[in-house]
This record gives structure tokens, sequence and C-alpha cells, in this order.
């Protein structure tokens, strides 16, 4: 084949040949003006001049996928009789490269590394497209170490030029024939059939080899006619409930199998969660095969769920700044495989273990909670049962260890992101040097040691409340604040002490939100009890119980012209009213579930409101015309937050991101991937610098507004953080947290 190195193919150079495959190709390529790095596909195919279009027509139905784990397509095209994609550049190799071949994974992380894919392949299939060779292969790790899935639908584009010319053959059939379902096999392939094969690497990463071994049609025959071999026999360890969750999604009929691939990961992760659970989190070290993947350290008892911190690659240079292993050649079961490239790597290893406090009673047992859906359930009913979103959801994935308190070691950067479900520790192939993890040093030893308050230092707990706290809010001239929760009351206290000033038990049940006034004298507070109550923020004295709503009340947010409320909740609307009088001015309804987000713009002429209805609607405030609906990759939406500037939204979502929009045009921007869990939280500083978000992860994370890089995170809380206030002049963060407190902390 020839060398196209330096070539030209559409805006991009080729620079370098870094794999090759049964289908394809694969060079390092830069865009020629933009001087960015992209992965050129160039097919094993010559189309006729007829052919054009029907590879242009599958080209532009894989580039409509636009998803976190999904590596995108940027561009494809023809270059005389040839055709070639071009995608994002994933610069930390391959799940294969990371984990080679005998390689056994702790139970933890393959839950997290087939969550990750299952989402992509969810997200696929609802378009109607079907991956077809789902295998470690094709399974990168992005710039902040998620999981990609790649090479969506590249084997049948590749099979449908062969077809065309009369080269199909059984080995030139899309996909992978270790990895094959038994109706793929025969060309019959469903999206059930991507199930099949995320259950074979299942198998493979837990039991150390694939389910069937042999020749192409050996292992075709067995795919089809036999049973595999109980995973159990390969891993006795492994719990018999998650040998059953793997078995069923390799059941030889489709419909014998789980209805949807993301109910597969979803029936593992909860096979392993019950196991951990009964097992007090020692589960995972059986799993785990340490001297079979050289640089990559055991998880050790009290690890097995922790939550990973990834060290940034300013603290571990290399040489090689683009990693040649993200695009390798395919397994050699696939069709005519060409072995990849031989080249050296030069791949820095350095792992730390990350150690989970032991619970001070050895034989406590984890409380058994509900999952999200559970609560979900529960809120669309009415009545809402009492701290309802109490929310057995979060305390769920709760991650069933403590937090790990960290320490933070010489030479490993703050700025630093947390990745995937359960933190796995994984060791980056080539170029990116490695992963690492830091503790955070207890705020009592760092004060004592020195005077000088350092970022991310908690300046004092407020432990005022007797119930979990679910809001706080920082009053505009910064110096109160005012927090509300379980217990029925809102608490105003000094912003610069956490001396109380006064309590206010005007609310008959449990308080979700709060707003203050623009010019700090009047606060807005939002119940279970489906009002909405404004007092006076110096003495609590209330003079105006709005009563517009039908169900509980979750949001409240005051406009910056302090003339009009806008609040929201169980009964799925969103009410607009005079903020003097009470008095309902608009009644916005397109919503079909319940809302939990709500957010002014600067001008005071558009809301943006977020619903666990999958969506995010940006509308006119007094007239209800809809100019923009977002809907994140399917996902339940918990806050919203315009920037200072108008200019962007962004809101926190249940699939444990955050998604920044263009307020004005509707493109989206980027995709914060920070939290490994459901993020309640989300406010851009009052200079719109930073961003800040929070959730289930027990953490607050702080971030660059303009692209989500230079993350510091803050984990001074015992549980889950389910609101946060900057103070106005962008120096200190409020957060708080069902640990019932609300900590105030240095954030700059």
């Amino acid at each position: 084949m020839a060398n196209r190195v330096g070539q030209h193919l559409g805006n991009y150079q080729l620079i370098r040949l870094i794999g090759r495959g049964g289908f394809a190709e694969v060079y390092l390529g830069t865009h020629i003006y933009l001087d960015m790095p992209a992965a050129i596909k160039v097919l094993h195919a010559q189309l006729a001049r007829e052919d054009a279009e029907q590879f242009r027509r599958e080209a532009r139905t894989i580039a409509r996928l636009v998803h976190p784990n999904i590596v995108r397509v940027l561009e494809f095209g023809i270059e005389g009789t040839t055709p070639f994609l071009v995608v994002d550049y994933a610069p930390n190799g391959t799940l294969r490269k990371l984990y080679p071949k005998g390689t056994k994974l702790p139970l933890a992380t393959v839950v997290s590394h087939v969550n990750q894919v299952a989402e992509a392949l969810q997200y696929a299939h609802d378009q109607k497209i079907i991956h077809r060779d789902v295998k470690p292969e094709n399974m990168l790790l992005g710039r902040r170490y998620e999981v990609l899935l790649s090479d969506f639908g590249i084997a049948l584009v590749a099979q449908s030029t062969r077809q065309l010319h009369g080269e199909d053959n059984m080995q030139d059939m899309a996909g992978t024939i270790a990895y094959m379902a038994p109706e793929q096999i025969q060309s019959r392939a469903v999206p059930a059939s991507d199930q099949y094969s995320l259950a074979v690497v299942a198998y493979e990463w837990l039991g150390g080899e694939r389910p069937f071994q042999g020749s192409f049609t050996e292992i075709a025959v067995k795919h089809t006619l036999v049973a595999p071999p109980p995973l159990r026999e390969k891993v006795p360890e492994l719990p018999v409930e998650v040998e059953t969750v793997i078995m069923k999604a390799l059941s030889k009929d489709p419909e014998q199998r789980y209805p949807t691939v993301k109910a597969f990961a979803s029936a593992l992760e909860q096979a392993w969660r019950e196991t951990v659970a009964t097992t007090s989190l020692n589960e995972d070290t059986a799993f785990s095969n340490p001297s079979s993947s050289p640089g990559l350290a055991p998880l050790l008892p009290d690890q097995a769920i922790a939550p990973a911190l990834v060290a940034t690659s300013e603290q571990f240079p290399s040489t090689n700044s683009l990693t040649e292993a993200a695009y390798p050649s395919e397994d050699e079961q696939s069709t005519k495989t060409v072995p990849l490239l031989d080249e050296d790597e030069e791949t820095a290893a350095f792992v730390e273990t990350l150690s989970t406090p032991t619970p001070t009673d050895p034989g406590e047992q984890l409380k058994e909670v509900l999952p999200a859906s559970a609560f979900m359930a529960q809120a669309e009913k009415q009545p809402v049962p009492k701290e309802p979103p109490l929310s057995a959801e979060i305390a769920e994935k709760r991650h069933l260890s403590e937090k790990a308190k960290l320490d933070e070691r010489p030479g490993i950067s703050r700025r630093a992101i947390l990745i995937g479900l359960t933190g796995s520790l994984v060791v980056a192939a080539g170029g990116v040097a490695a992963w690492g993890i830091y503790r955070e040093k207890s705020m009592e030893a760092a004060q004592q040691a020195t005077p000088t308050v350092g970022l991310g230092s908690t300046l004092y707990s407020y432990k005022g409340h007797s119930g979990l706290v679910w809001t706080v809010g920082w009053s505009p001239n910064g110096e109160l604040l005012a927090s509300a929760g379980g217990d029925k009351t809102v608490q105003v206290w000094q912003a610069a002490t956490g001396s109380p000033i006064y309590t206010d038990t005007s609310h008959t049940d449990t308080v979700y939100g709060l707003a203050w006034s623009p010019d700090s004298r009047r606060i807005a507070s939002a119940s279970y009890d489906k009002t909405v109550q404004i007092w006076d923020a110096v003495n609590g004295y209330y003079p105006t119980t709005y009563t517009g709503h039908t169900s509980w009340v979750w949001s409240v947010a005051w406009s910056r012209n302090g003339k009009y409320l806008a609040s929201a909740g169980g009964d799925r609307a969103v009410k607009v009213w005079d903020a003097t009088n009470g008095d309902t001015l608009f009644s916005y309804k397109k919503h079909s579930g319940n809302i939990y987000g709500l957010s002014w713009s600067p001008d005071n002429q558009y809301l943006v409101s977020a619903s666990n209805d999958k969506t995010a609607r940006e509308w006119e405030a007094f007239t209800g015309r809809d100019i923009f609906v977002y809907s994140p990759y399917g996902t339940a939406l918990w806050a919203a937050s315009w920037s200072p500037d108008g200019t962007r939204i962004a809101v926190a979502c249940e699939n444990k991101t955050v998604q920044v929009w263009d307020a004005t045009g509707g493109d989206h921007v980027y995709v914060y991937y920070g939290h490994s869990d459901f993020v309640y939280a989300v406010a851009w500083s009052p200079d719109g610098k930073r961003i800040a978000s929070a959730g289930d992860d027990k953490t607050v994370q702080v971030w660059d507004a303009v692209d989500g890089g230079h993350s510091y995170i803050y984990t001074g809380h015992a549980a889950s953080v389910r609101s946060l206030a900057w103070s106005p002049d962008g120096s200190r963060i409020a957060s708080a947290s069902w640990d019932k407190t609300v900590r105030v902390w240095k954030a700059r």
C-alpha cells in the first residue's frame, strides 16, 4: 500500500502513519490552517464515480453522532477514488493498549467502562445506528481520560464499498468475529448485537480471555451454536449475580438479552453494587491481577470504588506529546488484518493507590438505598414524599465507600479532574505520562501549619441546621448568607463569621430553594408546602405568600431588576409573577417533567428552565415563546445558570456532566466531564471567568468557563452537595450539603 505521509486530504496534511487495520490505514494529521491534530482514516477501497454518493450518505450518518463518549467525525471526503474520514484525535491510547490480552480487571473498573460505552451505544441506537464492531481496540481514552467509542459504522461503510465491487465474502463482513453476535454473523445485525459484543468485552476483562478461541470459522460456529464457558470457572470469586447479567447479554437469541444496551449496563452496575454492599467493599480485590498488567497498581480492599484523580500532563512531561497508540490496528481476528506499526513509545507509568477510610465500626453495613429511577418515579406522583427528592436516588450512587481524604503530594498538580464512575486507576499509554492521585490535607492541620489561607481552605462550617441542607444563597451585597433545608427553616447568618442572625419558620415543610432580591433586602423561599414566601431579609417579616403552584415548589429565581420572580417544581409549570404583590403574570407549561432549575437572563427578558424531561428550555419570560430547546444526550437536568454577560448557559446533568451552550445562537459549546456522579448545582463566577459545579460525588469543582479546563476540586463535604453560591467578589464559595452543613471556603 502506498505511503501517504506528506499528502493532503481535505484540509489536513498527513504527518505520520499510526496504524493499519482490515478496513483502513490511520494517519496522524494536522489541519493546514488551524494547526490542530486529527486522525485520518483512509479506507481500503477505490470508489467509482457512481458509488461516491452512497459513501457520502453513510459518512454523513456517522458524522451526525455527537456524544461525550463517541469519537467525533470532523470531516469526510473522497480524494480521487479513495474515501477518507477525519476524526477527533484521542491522545491517550486505547483500552486494548492499556489492558493487553490476558489482563483481568477489577469489577469496579469493568462497570465504569461498560457504563460509558453503553451510554454511547444507547445514544447511537436511539438514532437508529448500530456500531457493529464493539471491541477494546475501538475504545479510546480522551483528553480527560473519558472512554470514547470510535469507528462508529466504519466497518459498515468499508463493507459497503467492498460490496460495490463484488469483493464481499464471509471474512469481509462488518465487524470483528471474536466479538460478533450470532445474528450479525448471519448478516442480520440489530441493536442487541452491540450489546452482545459489549458483553464479550466485559467477559474478557473479567476472565482474562474471550469466551471463544480458535480460527475464524471455529469462532463463528461457537458464537452461533455453543454456550459460553461459565465465567466463574475462570474467576471463582466472581459474584453469581454478575455472571448471570453477562450470560444474559450473551444469549444467542437477541430477544433473550436485555431490552437495551443501557439496561444491560445498569443491571451489571446494580449487581456490582449489591455485591459491594454485602461484602463491605472487599470484593474487588479478588478481581485484580496486577501481575498481568505491567504498570497498573492493584486496587486494595478499601480502594474498590473510590474516585480517582488524574494529574495533568504538565507535571509529567513527555517527549512525545501525541500518542500513536490511539488508533492501532484491528484485532488479529478481524478481516485481513495487517500488524500495527512497530514504533517505540515513551510511556511513563506512575500509579498511586487511593485509600478510603475504614468505617470506625468494622461491622457497620452500608445502608440500602434506592436507585435514582426510584426517586424519579416517586417525584412524579402526588403527593411527593417528604424529603422527596430526599432523593434516595443519590445516596445509592453515593458511593458505597467513604470519600477518600486527599493528601497533597509534591509534584502533582492541583489541577486535576475526576474520571469514571468508580475511579479505576489507569496508566495512559504513550506521551501523556502518568496517572496520579493526590490527597487533600485536613483543613485544621493546614490552618495550624501556616497562617496563610490557601485555595480551597475551609474558612468555617455553618452547622445551624438539624436536617439536610438543600440550598444556599449569598446576598448581593456580600454581607449575609441564607440556607434552607429539611428542618423546614430558612436561616440567615453573617457571611464573614457564620454568626446566626435569625431563623425563619414560616414554611410547614422542607425548603428546597431560595433567592435574594438584587438589593439584598428580601428573600424568596420555595417549599414542599406548595408555597413561595417573600420576607424581609433583616428581621424575617414576610409580607407575601405566593400560592400559584399546585404541587411542591423546587426552584425560585429573582430577576436582575428585582421586579419579578419565577418559580417551578412538581406541577411542571414555571410561574412568572410580580415580586411586589404576588400577581401571576405568565405560566409556562411546555415541560413534561418536574422542573428543577431556573435562571433569568441578565437583561430580564428570558428564562432558562431545566427539567427531568431531559430538556432545558430558553424562552421569553412574558410570552412563553421558545428560543431554543436543549436536549443534552437524554439525561435529566437539575440546575441552570446564565453567564453574567448573557452569552452562555450552563446546565447540571444527571449523566455526571455540565453542558455549556451559546445562549444567543443555540450552539453546543462544550461538555465538562469532571464529576464522577450526578451534578446538582452549577453557577458562574461574578466575573464570568469560572464555573463552579457540585453533586453527588461530594465535591465542588471550579473550572475555566471558556473551555472547561483548569479544574480545582474542593472535597470538604461528607455527603452529596446540593447547592452552591459565589460571594459577590468571587473570592469565596458557600456550598450546602446533605451532611447538614454549609461550608464557606476560599475560591481564589
